[in-house]
């Protein structure tokens, strides 16, 4: 076969075989016509770069001779591509590594096993350069994207805790559930990497607190460092910054509510917090989706990113659940946010779903016109519980 000139070369830099032959079946599904060469070690990876430099490099961070780190570093002081795409694999994030590789800007810190859909995705985001692809229209470009869509931007106030780790770890799970617990990026995650085949037990996790003590501190902090640092976690498009931050803040008060209701209720209050943390997920995942579509070359305004949300956020929200195999009873929960369906709630959905309606409140309507609402009267809310209830600003 002969290769295109412009196809592109990758180069992977595994030393384990049945590794390096699925991350060639991956290069070549995204992009038939890739020139893919493998390697052992890190030495060879040096003279094939200094000969002739692949348009992508995947190395594995503990290469026999040279080590991933270590050619990424050799790879970002080279005069000719200092910027060329590199994605740095390892069976675990570690803090170390971290600290080092943030500083060299890999395209992609990924762990082993890897999530198949992530990694085809980054494959056509560095290999679709060559030549370009046009950008499709943004209603058809989230369509696409629906099935593999990362999740949620990174909350700053967490991303700032997490680099705090990096230097000192936390040293109990509660201190580390404080960390994370306002994320909803990552407790989705940890949640659904906890009730992973290879994890699962009697009965799933449906709380951050439940998935740490199943994962355990140092695994658990390796997973949000390595979350923390995947590409495009950031947003920085103008259109998606106030957003992003109504959609966070109406997130953190429904949980915020929703966790006191339940303590006052004698219902499953860490439940009822994780549930209105997460029930605006798939708006974000939508945002940081947007983020990507700006990255890639289109131009947003404010008036698409409301259409958009109104149009995608829903399946956006059901794709990743799904996905991410998060517990029925746990996405039932979320639901009930949205609406009561049936003719039997549950203490903790009829809960969930008054949060969400006091996290709309309006500031000049008094909470007391809530007690005729379904919610409140199945749950034979008083007055004087309602008027107990901290205020905060209103957020939508």
């Amino acid at each position: 076969m002969t290769v295109s000139a412009r196809a592109p070369t990758v180069l992977i830099a595994e030393p384990d075989r049945s590794t390096s032959d699925l991350l060639a079946r991956l290069v070549r599904t995204v992009c038939g016509d890739a020139r893919v060469l493998a390697v052992r070690d890190g030495h060879g990876v040096l003279e094939r770069c200094r000969a002739d430099p692949p348009d992508l490099l995947i190395a594995d961070c503990d290469l026999p001779g040279v080590g991933g780190l270590e050619l990424l570093r050799e790879v970002r002081q080279q005069r000719g591509r200092p910027g060329l795409p590199f994605f740095l694999t390892a069976r675990r994030v570690d803090a170390g590594n971290v600290r080092a590789a943030v500083a060299l800007a890999p395209t992609a810190y990924l762990t082993k096993p890897f999530d198949n859909d992530d990694l085809s995705k980054r494959l056509r985001q560095v290999l679709a350069g060559a030549p370009p692809r046009p950008l499709p229209a943004l209603a058809d470009y989230l369509a696409q994207n629906r099935e593999q869509a990362a999740g949620a931007p990174a909350l700053a106030e967490v991303a700032e805790r997490l680099r705090a780790c990096l230097g000192e770890a936390p040293t109990d799970l509660v201190e580390l559930e404080r960390a994370l617990r306002d994320d909803p990026q990552l407790t989705a995650r940890l949640i659904a990497v906890a009730n992973s085949a290879e994890r699962q037990r009697s009965s799933p996790c449906q709380t951050l607190a439940q998935a740490l003590a199943r994962l355990g501190i140092r695994h658990s902090l390796n997973l949000a460092l390595g979350l923390a640092l995947q590409r495009g976690a950031r947003l920085d498009a103008p259109p998606l910054l106030a957003p992003a931050d109504t959609l966070w803040r109406l997130s953190l008060r429904t949980a915020d509510v929703a966790h006191w209701l339940a303590q006052r209720l004698e219902a499953d209050a860490e439940r009822c917090y994780t549930a209105g943390l997460l029930h605006r997920l798939g708006d974000l995942a939508l945002l940081r989706t947007l983020q990507a579509w700006c990255s890639a070359g289109g131009e947003l305004q404010a008036d698409q990113v409301e259409s958009a949300l109104e149009a995608h956020a829903a399946g956006y929200g059901g794709a990743l659940r799904t996905r991410w195999r998060l517990p029925v009873e746990l996405r039932q929960l979320i639901g009930a946010a949205y609406g009561l369906h049936g003719g039997v709630y549950s203490r903790e959905a009829l809960i969930l779903h008054l949060a969400a309606q006091i996290a709309h409140w309006p500031d000049d309507m008094p909470l007391d016109a809530l007690l005729e609402h379904k919610a409140a009267r199945l749950l034979r809310l008083r007055a004087a519980l309602l008027a107990d209830l901290p205020r905060a600003d209103r957020v939508a």
